[in-house]
Order: structure tokens, then C-alpha cells, then sequence
């Protein structure tokens, strides 16, 4: 059972309106058990009339519409039972180009395994007509040239998306098992008289088991050599989600072990593999070719920067008119637009499909709907050691602005924190960030104009980078609370003994100098203000270059200036004078200037001095 305060956060509406819905008996099943309602977890939200500008309008019964896939990646059940966006002529693009090996990279939710699980469904041999669910897609009304493939290939499918283990030991026994679990759906070849005894020994060997982790390594290698002497046509092999392991070695410290499997498992099944029709892989990163694609010159990479295939993950704004049309919501494509478009991918505008979905379920409630279920902890290494410049442009996305980045296509793990400019190839393909134009330069990177691409991802961006730079020692939430309310309120006493508290619990991050602090306090800053404040820093303004400024978004907020000085071995007495002399320099370098500009005439500036754990702040 749930309260009306639950039911009303999921059906979007008042917790009110909830109470009066169960008093006069349109939800089924409410019951009043002492001062609450109790409402039945099934309850279906009744159709009521809304008053707008003084007209009553009957909002649409969806009863009679099909469902939406939240989390439905099988394409027969999507594309029969739910609301299916067909990107069949994604089989077109395929077979038109007839790349020998295809990986597409795109970040989570976008789509991947349905559209893969679409491949495997198109292509594989079958004992039922599997054409049936292709007939009134846009693939069947391209002609015999392309339907004439339907239903001809043998396939391997293994979808890596759910590996994600603290082990070796425990990633390669899940393996195992995905593997077991392929091969049995081929039990066609356990008695096959087109295969020697030593294949079905081998195939016994994975179906009962106990393979070893050479045995494994082989097996893409294998089965297809076993399936096309079975059928007699070579198989199409589909890994969705090939770099999830990867991803978990890396954080997880058996990074050496996942690659050496891979680099076997993938050269087999891939590389001058003369027993292969086609290969289709997904992921997030392309790993670089020199670790697990070694030699494998005939990849087809499709990143987020590239045109082809750029319309096949994810919505396109003809795809979610219809969608909102269907629903009878087409009046909240501006606020769809706002919160989950912004995606580039190759030269398409794209919205996240798994957010949309979710919002249009849940009555089209803007939230943060999409997670990225697979957390980069690459991403911490990176932040670590980041430099000023770099968290200064992150402080910088997080405001909405747009930056330079340069953006790698190829990703060595082991190089990844050489050099902390990587963070943005990163916050690219893991879909944190959009790119509004970019260059190519001589060697194959991109040279991009990047942003954060909606509102969902301002909100996700926060949540999920910043914990991060919360996890290396930056700042914790209670305490930049406690800074922010310091700073409202203009309290020098309670101001400085938030930010001591701070350096008390930052020991080990706070040794590495002046930065740490700095960055930790203008995060804070950042993440609990920005709401009210628009905040700058190392800008020019006047004669010189001020530490931070922030500027409010209402009128009767003031204006703060912040100037940061450190030193080493201070006592309280220097201390005193360095936080005036920073106060000094505000005057001195006439620091307001930009702010008078733009009309803000209360202005609160304040000096900060520190020297090892200990703070002063002074103010005027």
C-alpha cells in the first residue's frame, strides 16, 4: 500500500489533490486507516478534469494506448507489446556499407541492446518466421535487397552489460556462464554429424562447465567455426556492452588479467576469423587498438563524433513529435526539449530515449531520470590530480558556459591519468557533455566546443562529478553548508570556523598546498549557491585578477568578492595581516568594478589568509 504523499511524487501531481481523489471514491481500493489514506500499489491514476484558463479540459485515458518500454531491451516484446520507435533502417546503413567488423559507441540508456538484440532477431537462423516482426517495420518496405537476409545467419550474441564483479576470479566464472548460456541455444551442434568428435568435446566442455580460462578465450574463435560447418553459413557475431569488464579491471585492480583475456577472446572471434559473416560490437569507451583490437584492421569504429549511424541511438525530434503526439502530450515539447535534448551525435540532434520514456511514463514529470549505471571511478583517478585549469573549466561547465577541449577518440586506460585533459574524452562518450562544433586535428583527435548538453544532465552532473570530487577530499556536504550560510549572513566567526572544520577533515588531501583548498571551497560554493549566485573566478576586473566573485540572480542578495592568500608557518598576528592585505588588494585592484558595472551596488568583500590548518577571515 502506499501514502498520498508517495503516490503523488509518482503521479507527478499534489498530495492534496491525492486526498481529495480517495474522499470522493476515484481511486479504487483507498482505504482511510486512522488519519491516512492507504492506497494499493496498483492503483491506476482516474481521468479528472484540469481548469485551465477558465476551460475544463478532459486529459486523454491512456487505457487505450500501448505501454512504454522502461527498461525493455528485447526487441520482439518491444516492438510487439510497448511503443516502439523503429530503427530498423539501421539493418539499411548495415548492409548498404557491409563493414566487415562494426563498433558503435555510445553512452548508457541510449539504446545499444535493443538495437543489437534488433540485429540478432533480423539476421538468425530460426525454427518460427521471424519475419513477422519486421513486416510493418520501415526495413521490409526497402525491398528483396535487404529482406532477403532476414532469418539466413547462424548468430552469437553475449551482452557484457551486467559484469561488474570486485574479481577476476568472479568476472571470469560470469563469462563462463554467459558463454555456457550461448552455447546451449546452439544445442543443434551437441550431436551434429558434421562435427568431429574433438568440437563436440569441446562444446560438452563449455555446456557442462568446466572449460579453463584458455578453453574460454577461444570460444568466439570456436563456436563459429562450429556453426558455419554446421549450417554452412558463417555466423554474425554480437557483443553488446564489450567494454563494462574492462571498466570494472581497471577499478577493480585486475585490469592486466581482463585485458589479456579480451585481447584472445576478441582477436579469435574477429580478426582474420574466416569463419564470419559480420561482427557488431557496443559500447562507451574504444579502447585503443594497440590493447584489445590489436591487428584488427577491418573495425569500423562509429563514435559519437562520427555522421554514420548517428540517428540510430537515441530520439530524433521527428521520432519524439510522433511520440508526443501518440500520447496526446505535444505540448510539452519545449520542456522535453529543455530537459533531455542536447545530444550531438555525428551532425543529429538526439535526446536521451531512456529519460524521455521515463517522463512521458511518469506524466511527464521533469526529473533527473537518467543514471550512468556503470560509475567511471577513471573519472576520480582523473580528478585527482587534476590541474587548476581544468577544475576551473569543470566549475566552468557546471555554470552552464561553453569550453575548449580537446577530445581523444581512442582511450588507454593505463595512460589515462598521464594526462588529466582526458577528463573531457571522457565526459563526452560517457554522455556528460555535448560537443557544439568541432575540428579535427592531424592526429585524429577533436578539437571541440563542449558543454553540458540539457537540464537532467546539469542535475546528474553534479550529483555524480562531484561526488567524485567529493570522494578525493574536497568537501563535504554539511560543511559547505555551513560555509554558504556563513557567507549569506556575512558571519566572519561561524565562515571561518566552517572552513577550519573543513581542513581538519581534508588532512591528507589539504597537504598537497594552497589548490586543494581553494578548489574545495569553490565547489562547495558552487554545488549549494549557484542557485542564487552566478559565480566567476580568476577573471579580470579593474587592475587586476580576483580569486572568486559571485554575482547575485536577485536583486536584494549582495554581491561577494573573495580574495584567497597562503603562506607557510604563519602565527595569528601575520595571519591577521595577510587577510588584510588580500582585502586591501580587492580595493587596491578595484575588484567591484565588473560588478558595479552590472549594477550591484551592495557588495560584501571578504579576506581569506591560511597557513596549514589554520584560517583568518576578515571583511568589509
Amino acid at each position: 500500500m502506499k501514502t498520498c504523499k508517495e503516490l503523488a511524487a509518482e503521479w507527478g501531481i499534489a498530495e492534496r489533490t491525492i486526498v481529495n481523489m480517495c474522499k470522493t471514491g476515484k481511486i479504487q481500493g483507498a482505504m482511510k486507516v486512522g488519519k491516512q489514506w492507504q492506497i494499493p500499489d496498483d492503483a491506476k491514476r482516474p481521468v479528472d478534469g484540469r481548469i485551465v484558463t477558465g476551460k475544463y479540459i478532459k486529459i486523454t485515458s491512456r487505457e487505450d494506448k500501448k505501454s512504454l518500454p522502461v527498461g525493455i531491451s528485447e526487441y520482439v516484446r518491444a516492438q510487439s507489446e510497448y511503443y516502439y520507435v523503429d530503427k530498423t533502417l539501421l539493418i539499411k546503413e548495415f548492409l548498404d556499407n557491409k563493414p566487415m567488423v562494426s563498433l558503435f559507441t555510445r553512452p548508457r540508456r541510449f539504446g545499444k541492446t535493443l538495437n543489437m538484440d534488433m540485429l540478432r532477431v533480423f539476421f538468425e537462423l530460426s525454427d518460427q518466421d521471424t519475419s513477422a516482426y519486421f513486416k510493418d517495420k520501415a526495413i521490409w518496405k526497402c525491398g528483396e535487397k535487404y529482406t532477403k537476409h532476414q532469418g539466413k545467419y547462424p548468430v552469437i550474441f553475449l551482452t557484457f552489460k551486467d559484469v561488474k564483479y570486485e574479481s577476476w576470479e568472479a568476472t571470469l566464472s560470469k563469462i563462463a556462464a554467459l558463454l555456457r548460456i550461448e552455447f546451449g541455444r546452439h544445442s543443434e551442434l551437441e550431436n551434429s554429424p558434421k562435427l568431429p568428435a574433438f568440437e563436440k568435446e569441446y562444446y560438452k566442455k563449455v555446456i557442462n562447465g568446466n572449460p579453463t580460462e584458455v578453453d574460454l578465450s577461444s570460444a568466439l574463435e570456436n563456436l563459429s567455426r562450429m556453426l558455419y560447418f554446421h549450417h554452412g553459413v558463417k555466423p554474425i557475431i554480437i557483443i553488446d556492452e564489450y567494454d563494462t569488464p574492462i571498466q570494472e579491471g581497471y577499478s577493480q585492480n585486475f585490469y592486466d588479467e581482463i585485458i589479456g583475456f579480451m585481447r584472445n577472446f576478441f582477436s579469435g572471434g574477429f580478426k582474420d576469423n574466416k569463419n564470419l559473416s559480420y561482427g557488431f560490437l557496443t559500447g562507451i569507451l574504444r579502447i585503443a587498438q594497440e590493447s584489445i583490437f590489436s591487428g584488427l584492421n577491418n573495425l569500423s569504429v562509429n563514435t559519437i563524433l562520427n555522421e554514420k549511424y548517428d540517428n540510430f541511438f537515441g530520439f530524433t525530434y521527428p521520432e519524439i513529435k510522433q511520440l508526443l503526439s501518440y500520447y496526446g502530450v505535444l505540448d510539452k515539447k519545449e520542456e522535453l526539449k529543455e530537459w533531455y535534448d542536447g545530444y550531438r551525435f555525428g551532425n543529429e540532434e538526439i535526446y536521451n530515449p531512456w529519460s524521455v520514456i521515463n517522463y512521458v511514463a511518469n506524466q511527464c514529470l521533469p526529473q533527473a531520470y537518467w543514471v550512468n549505471t556503470g560509475r567511471n571511478e577513471i573519472i576520480a583517478d582523473v580528478i585527482r590530480i587534476a590541474s587548476e585549469d581544468i577544475v576551473e573549466k569543470l566549475y566552468s561547465l557546471l555554470q552552464g558556459e561553453i569550453v575548449i577541449a580537446k577530445i581523444e577518440q581512442n582511450t588507454v586506460y593505463r595512460v589515462l591519468t598521464d594526462d588529466p585533459a582526458n577528463i573531457y574524452s571522457l565526459l563526452m562518450v560517457a554522455g556528460y557533455l555535448k560537443a557544439n562544433k568541432k575540428t579535427l586535428q592531424d592526429d585524429g583527435s577533436f578539437l571541440c566546443e563542449v558543454a553540458i548538453p540539457n537540464k537532467e544532465i546539469a542535475a546528474v552532473y553534479k550529483t555524480e562529478i562531484l561526488s567524485y570530487l567529493m570522494e578525493v577530499g574536497a568537501i563535504t556536504n554539511a560543511t559547505a553548508n555551513k560555509i554558504a550560510e556563513s557567507l549569506y549572513s556575512n558571519d566572519t566567526a561561524k565562515l571561518q570556523k566552517a572552513i577550519s572544520e573543513y581542513m581538519m577533515k581534508s588532512m591528507s588531501f589539504y597537504d598537497a598546498g594552497a589548490e586543494g583548498f581553494y578548489h574545495g571551497l569553490f565547489l562547495g560554493l558552487i554545488v549549494l549557491m549557484d542557485n542564487q549566485y552566478k559565480i566567476r573566478s580568476n577573471r579580470e576586473s579593474g587592475d587586476g585578477r580576483y580569486d572568486v566573485s559571485m554575482f547575485p540572480k536577485k536583486k536584494e542578495l549582495p554581491g561577494i568578492i573573495i580574495e584567497v592568500k597562503w603562506d607557510n608557518d604563519l602565527d595569528d598576528k601575520a595571519l591577521d595581516k595577510l587577510a588584510e592585505k588580500a582585502l586591501e588588494q580587492i580595493d587596491d585592484k578595484n575588484y567591484e568594478t565588473e560588478m558595479r558595472d552590472d549594477g550591484i551596488t551592495d557588495i560584501i568583500k571578504f579576506g581569506m589568509a591560511f597557513s596549514g590548518k589554520h584560517v583568518l577571515i576578515k571583511t568589509r
